[in-house]
């Protein structure tokens, strides 16, 4: 890390690069959370035969957080576009994921009508597509129980992806129905 990069992450930040959460990570998690292809088709493999689903929980417009504008280099109280969803197999969340886009980028995009479908089905046909770097963190994700999720989480990850003029922040958290369904541990 540069120094210049140092001293523009907050000393006590919420998120940190995936590399420096890999020691506290184990190898299992490490499989999953620092992955780069899609992750919808990374849970429809584990799944199995299993259903996939999207249920959205919430999509509109409002003011990110504000690690989330620091992310996407916006100002706070910059409208956004807002999604958060629940990734579930046979019903059940195994990922909860929030998205947001700074509401002056998405001219054209069509996201707002992504409904039930993944977002990484939208995401990886793009061909201009580019992924920044990963970040990690272990504390929970501040909008499940809101949308009346219960349970514990194991890990959450994000990256800001680019296309063309847009640019969208994808968070998502690895709930603890996963774990156990799939024999993880706990970190």
């Amino acid at each position: 890390m540069t120094a210049a990069a140092y001293r523009q992450t907050p000393l006590f930040s919420r998120w940190r690069p995936i590399d420096a959460a890999r020691p506290a990570m184990s190898a299992p998690w490490w499989q999953w959370v620092a992955s780069t292809d899609s992750l919808t088709a990374r849970l429809m493999a584990a799944g199995g035969e299993k259903p996939f689903r999207v249920r959205l929980l919430r999509q509109g417009v409002g003011w990110p957080r504000q690690d989330e504008a620091q992310a996407l280099g916006i100002g706070a109280k910059r409208y956004a576009w807002l999604r958060e969803v629940a990734l579930c197999l046979d019903e059940t969340p195994w990922v909860v994921a929030r998205s947001v886009a700074p509401l002056t980028q998405l001219k054209g995009q069509r996201l707002e009508s992504l409904g039930e479908r993944s977002l990484g089905s939208w995401l990886f046909r793009q061909p201009d597509l580019v992924r920044g770097p990963l970040e990690a963190t272990k504390q929970p994700p501040h909008f499940i129980s809101v949308n009346g999720i219960d349970g514990s989480w194991a890990w959450g990850r994000r990256s800001v992806f680019y296309h063309g003029c847009l640019s969208l922040l994808v968070q998502e958290y690895f709930l603890g129905a996963m774990a156990d369904d799939l024999g993880l541990p706990s970190r």
